[in-house]
């Protein structure tokens, strides 16, 4: 819904009215031609000495600074005026995002607040929640997750959250299929600044695991500076790092693949790898379907309807693709599920496909589902390209 932003701020300092109720305040990006003062601003309520305060925490891309205000001194439309792009606010009952066109209008979206019916925020100053890995765990205070006291940062909870719930898979499969092991070798494909690829390592080690873990990404600075990390941190022989494209690593043993948000056809990628290196576990959390959304242009009959608005276009693109991803997985003998990992506040791309190598024979009927649609949207997926000769192989043993 687009609106006046003056409007939408209206409807926002109705939302947050009320000190007490106030979930949490969120500004970020940028609004066209102004550059906002930091990069990221989080708020939220706070009791101190029994007196309602806003916290105000503001991060620069290098580190924090947190001011508390009394509710009357706090203004909204000032921090948004300063040059944010994207405001959400929540009480206990609703979500209201902002995002600030080039125009200067608002695009609106309202939604119930997630678990509406709990009680109100918690307002102590210092809030845990039991999680896998605690805030407090040494390698976050490293990678800067948490302060130095082992709080965690406020710019830094969607991140937490993030690797945090990519956890849980992690333990599930764990439960699931290699609880009898001893030692486990995993691999995490376009790590990045290797939040993740540190956070699993520490995990697997606290549940008594002798792990090794290789963490792959393009840019050699990041491999220069996870390396640092790691032997800052005492990983050094446990964890290395390697500057490459995930297509042209090596295959090597893994009973655990992992990759967050490996952009576009770099999640093909990392799935091709993993088929081929054979690895027993598989978790994946794709971005940027392009590939796929760039061939969608003859459009099979009705779906004209569906593909004529661009957001629902690039919609249409996304399910294709893990659609065909996960069905692949399936042919080459993976249990396979697609699913959400995340809620959706925390990350936009928030599905998951968790793989589990049962080497279950693929059937007639899973080629015919797949050709079809392939077919039917005119489309070249990169996997199947990647994954030719055994997909083949296994279309000759369903045949045969």
């Amino acid at each position: 819904m687009i609106e006046n932003l003056d409007d939408a701020l209206a409807r926002a300092a109705v939302i947050i009215k009320d000190p007490a109720l106030i979930r949490r305040i969120v500004l970020s990006g940028r609004q066209r031609t102004l550059v906002p003062p930091y990069k990221r601003i989080d708020i939220r309520p706070v009791e101190l000495k029994g007196v309602i305060y806003l916290q105000v925490v503001s991060h620069d891309g290098k580190q924090d600074f947190t001011k508390n205000y009394l509710p009357d001194q706090f203004l909204l439309v000032d921090l948004v005026r300063s040059g944010f792009g994207n405001i959400v606010v929540e009480n206990h009952e609703v979500e209201l995002s902002i995002r600030i066109t080039k125009s200067g209008a608002a695009q609106v979206s309202v939604q119930t607040a997630s678990n509406s019916k709990s009680s109100a925020s918690n307002l102590s100053h210092d809030r845990r929640k039991h999680r896998l890995l605690g805030e407090n765990e040494a390698i976050f205070k490293e990678l800067g997750i948490s302060d130095k006291s082992g709080k965690l940062k406020p710019s830094r909870t969607d991140k937490f959250l993030q690797v945090n719930e990519f956890l849980k898979s992690i333990d599930h499969v764990l439960s699931e299929e290699l609880k009898s092991e001893k030692k486990i070798a995993m691999v995490d494909l376009g790590c990045g600044s290797a939040y993740l690829t540190f956070a699993a390592h520490q995990y697997l080690k606290n549940r008594g695991f002798d792990v090794t873990t290789t963490g792959v990404d393009t840019r050699d600075d990041s491999r220069a500076k996870n390396t640092e990390i790691a032997q800052r941190s005492g990983y050094s022989g446990a964890i290395s790092f390697v500057a490459a494209e995930i297509s042209a690593f090596p295959k090597q043993q893994a009973d655990i693949t992992i990759a967050l948000h490996a952009c576009d056809t770099a999640s093909d990628d990392a799935l091709a790898w993993a088929v081929k290196s054979k690895s027993r576990i598989v978790l994946l959390a794709p971005c940027c379907h392009h590939d796929i959304q760039r061939q969608l242009s003859d459009i099979p009959h009705p779906f004209g309807l569906v593909t004529r608005h661009g957001i629902l276009k690039e919609r249409v693109g996304d399910i294709l693709t893990d659609a065909i991803r996960a069905q692949v997985l399936r042919i080459l003998g993976y249990r396979t599920e697609v699913m959400e990992f995340i809620a959706g506040e925390h990350t936009p791309r928030n599905l998951m496909i968790r793989a589990v190598l049962t080497g279950a024979p693929a059937q007639k009927r899973d080629f015919e589902e797949l050709d079809s649609l392939i077919k039917q949207w005119g489309i070249s997926p990169v996997l199947i390209k990647q994954l030719e000769s055994e997909i083949e192989t296994r279309r000759h043993r369903a045949l045969s």
